[in-house]
């Protein structure tokens, strides 16, 4: 588990989180729900949960897989941790609601296929129901107390699953609501939507730089100040992701996986694979399948 900042605010001594730029590539939550406070995040955040957000008063704007989206204010969301997400921008300072849910846990509770489906292939959901706003609000204050308390850990993994499940029924009446719409990127989150894109690919860094028209050293330069890493990690990166949701959500081998990612031989997969998650694809399967 890697060490949050936290943020306290002086007047009602409450705490806040804030997202550690220097942590682990791939983290570990679990079962949370906590408050934090809007920071721009140079590098992108992976985790095998599920996440739900919720922004009583904010926009926020993610770089998201290979698109750039902004998140409503008064809306609850849920996507799939393993999919890369960075927040580029947000429109005022205030705290907003995260909550993990274990994918174990998560696959558990049997919510609609559909659902399911639309979670793990990528997708961001927004909760189109509007009235639920101020319930929502409530729920979370509440839950961000109650989970230090053992004696309601039942209660609240109750209580999300309820949660989820009016959601999965909001979006089966109205039709899949996924946030999808492009906004207008800048050159270095450009170089991230190409490598989403063409990870499958063979890829060098200077192919990457040419299709922004730029210099290899100049765009490497320029892409590790944004984003605290250099354009091949930030690869070999989103390469392993993609692997972890294959070896999750598909009965591919070993082999299949890492060509199908992008890796040229098994043996420099399972050595990135080690490097960034700590275990080998072998393992991550059985852990969490």
């Amino acid at each position: 588990m890697f060490i949050l900042i936290l943020a306290v605010n002086i007047v009602n001594t409450e705490i806040f989180k804030k997202f550690n730029n220097t942590g682990r590539e791939i983290n570990e939550y679990g079962l949370t729900c906590e408050k934090w406070m809007p920071d721009l995040m140079s590098r992108q955040d992976r985790h095998n949960e599920i996440e739900i957000n919720f922004f009583p008063s904010c926009e926020m704007t993610y770089l998201f897989h290979d698109r750039k989206i902004v998140v409503p204010s008064r809306k609850l969301i849920a996507f799939w941790g393993l999919i890369p997400h960075q927040i580029v921008g947000y429109d005022e300072c205030t705290p907003y609601y995260v909550c993990t849910v274990p994918f174990s846990m998560f696959l558990g509770w049997n919510l609609p296929s559909s659902f399911v489906d639309m979670i793990l292939k990528g997708n961001v959901l927004v909760d189109s129901e509007t009235e639920f706003a101020a319930h929502d609000e409530f729920m979370f204050s509440h839950w961000v107390k109650d989970i230090r308390q053992p004696s309601k850990q039942s209660l609240i993994r109750m209580e999300f699953h309820a949660r989820l499940i009016r959601m999965a029924d909001s979006l089966s009446e109205t039709g899949s609501n996924i946030l999808m719409k492009d906004y207008e990127t800048n050159v270095v989150e450009q170089i991230a939507v190409y490598i989403v894109r063409n990870y499958r690919n063979p890829l060098k860094v200077a192919d990457i730089s040419k299709s922004v028209g730029l210099h290899p050293d100049y765009a490497n330069t320029i892409f590790r100040k944004a984003f605290g890493c250099t354009i091949y990690e930030y690869l070999i990166g989103e390469r392993v992701a993609n692997a972890q949701r294959l070896l999750l959500t598909t009965d591919k081998g070993v082999t299949e996986v890492s060509f199908s990612c992008g890796f040229n031989s098994v043996s420099s997969f399972n050595i990135a694979f080690l490097k960034i998650t700590g275990c080998t694809p072998r393992e991550f399967r059985k852990r969490n399948r």
